[in-house]
């Protein structure tokens, strides 16, 4: 290179140096300015005497407490999450968020909401509208929503998934896919990718690169689409496998792999990774950390059975009992598996569940199984009842009950003050001096310690509980009260209490 020619393309370089660096310092300012709204109480405004009040707490707990079933530090914990039903699909005309979904979205901001979580519905999966399954139905109309989403304070996380891909889709190849390695229920008619293909890791993680490139989002939801391997009935692998992990039913090797390296691409960019592999499931990965939130609940009919399935699964779990399967007893009942054990209940809201997509001419439908008699009730009652109540989505009853959202809403004004940042929990509590006695049969009690200690109680028998505690508490719900030692839980009840 000649010396004027250098010095040329020095000074360009010197010059797109500095756009570069201003580049970066607006982007570093901006995401500075919106990390401080988020920078949690204990960081920011504790003062001495509320750091004196935690350590005190967390030194009762640490001195009274022998044994537990799990024991964590809460950092980074966004508990109120809601699934939010976008509009049908497949559909005749494709979504429009406008007017209802602002009135909508403030109300679940009023309520305390802080987690948007869209599904399969955001995207054009059977190519109806010139989409596919990684663009949104309606590309203008969903940016529209993400930032409604945002003006209101909340994050918004969108759906993808690691191994699902249509068997129509004109890119599914089926060296990609074992041999019968298949999903079909209503219109989905999904090929399960193997994790361990290099050429539908080639095709789908730029894809998911792009979801989060393209639209402002807060992260990602992965639906993982995957049979592990204590599961796994299909032995043969597909044409185009790579084995180069251990494979065993205590280790899914390459889709663990998969997942970690999404979930660092998540992370790089301040993001979230929610996670669902199947039913009450949590990933088998050796230890390796490859989600933030775990959702369970899907297809799991007994409310008991999920709780002791997920009650030791690392944080952040977040439960969703499925009313196309499940029956509850009350609207209390999904708390009372949930908050002992760390745990907070998905909100259903949105645009009403109307069941259409169940019935959309020029679609194929898996002969009449769960999904589409799901879809046929919704459209039923949608039908008789176009002023509501509504049913919200897949995983809702028809109607939801008019109770679940005041419900939700209350126990969560009572669980979020005892979750924030910086809080001990000791979940399960076995040998302690917290109590007068041992606890009775078929009760449990978890300590969460922070400026405030706070006691969960539930009770899952039959038949009413006696507690004794060694300090004197007040119960949360009823403010006014005076404190006590004594404590009768009614049968299938949750109290919290507040030490005194």
């Amino acid at each position: 290179m000649h010396r004027r020619d250098f010095l040329i393309s020095g000074a360009e370089a010197a010059v797109a140096g500095a756009v570069v660096s201003a580049c970066s310092s607006a982007g570093l300012a901006a995401v500075s300015k919106a990390s401080a709204a988020d920078v949690p109480p204990i960081l920011q405004r504790y003062t001495a005497e509320d750091h004196r009040r935690r350590l005190q707490n967390i030194g009762v707990c640490q001195r009274a407490i022998r044994s537990c079933l799990r024991k964590h530090l809460i950092t980074n914990y966004l508990p109120a999450q809601c699934g939010y039903n976008l509009g049908e699909y497949p559909c005749r005309e494709p979504w429009d968020p406008g007017e209802y979904d602002e009135l909508e979205l403030d109300r679940l901001k009023e309520h305390g909401i802080q987690l948007i979580q869209v599904f399969d519905e955001w995207n054009d999966s059977l190519r109806l509208f010139g989409g596919d399954k990684y663009t949104a139905l309606n590309p203008t109309g969903f940016r529209r929503f993400i930032d409604m989403v945002h003006r209101r304070g909340m994050k918004i996380l969108t759906y993808a998934s690691t191994c699902f891909l249509q068997r129509t889709d004109p890119d599914f190849r089926q060296a990609w896919s074992r041999q019968g390695d298949d999903l079909l229920l209503g219109y989905w008619n999904m090929a399960r990718c193997s994790p361990a293909s290099p050429g539908w890791r080639a095709f789908l993680l730029p894809r998911i690169v792009e979801i989060l490139d393209t639209y402002e989002l807060d992260g990602i939801y992965i639906d993982g689409g995957y049979v592990q391997n204590f599961r796994q009935r299909l032995l043969t692998p597909a044409a185009d496998e790579v084995a180069a992990f251990d494979e065993t039913a205590e280790q899914d090797g390459a889709f663990t792999d998969l997942l970690a390296l999404i979930y660092a691409e998540v992370q790089r960019r301040g993001g979230i990774l929610k996670l669902h592999v199947d039913a009450a499931d949590q990933p088998r990965t050796a230890g390796l950390k490859v989600y933030d939130y775990l959702w369970v609940g899907e297809g799991v009919q007994q409310v008991d059975a999920l709780r002791e399935a997920v009650k030791n699964h690392p944080p952040y779990v977040v439960p969703c009992i499925d009313m196309s399967f499940a029956k509850i007893e009350n609207a209390d009942q999904p708390y009372l598996h949930a908050i002992p054990y760390m745990q907070f209940p998905i909100l259903q809201a949105g645009r009403p569940f109307t069941g259409e997509r169940g019935m959309i001419p020029g679609v194929h439908y898996a002969a009449e199984d769960f999904w589409v008699r799901r879809c046929r009730e919704a459209w039923n009652h949608y039908q008789a009842n176009p002023q509501g109540p509504y049913t919200y989505g897949g995983w809702d009853a028809v109607p939801e009950r008019p109770e679940t959202r005041p419900t939700h809403a209350r126990w969560l004004k009572q669980y979020l003050p005892m979750v924030e940042d910086g809080t001990w929990a000791w979940l399960e509590v076995g040998d302690s001096d917290l109590f007068g006695g041992p606890l009775p049969n078929e009760t449990v009690a978890s300590a969460f310690a922070n400026r405030e200690l706070y006691l969960v109680l539930a009770n899952y028998g039959r038949n009413p509980a006696e507690i004794a505690t060694s300090d004197a508490y007040a119960a949360v719900d009823s403010p006014g009260a005076a404190a006590a030692k004594q404590w009768t839980l009614p049968p299938r009840s949750l109290k919290i209490l507040r030490r005194w």
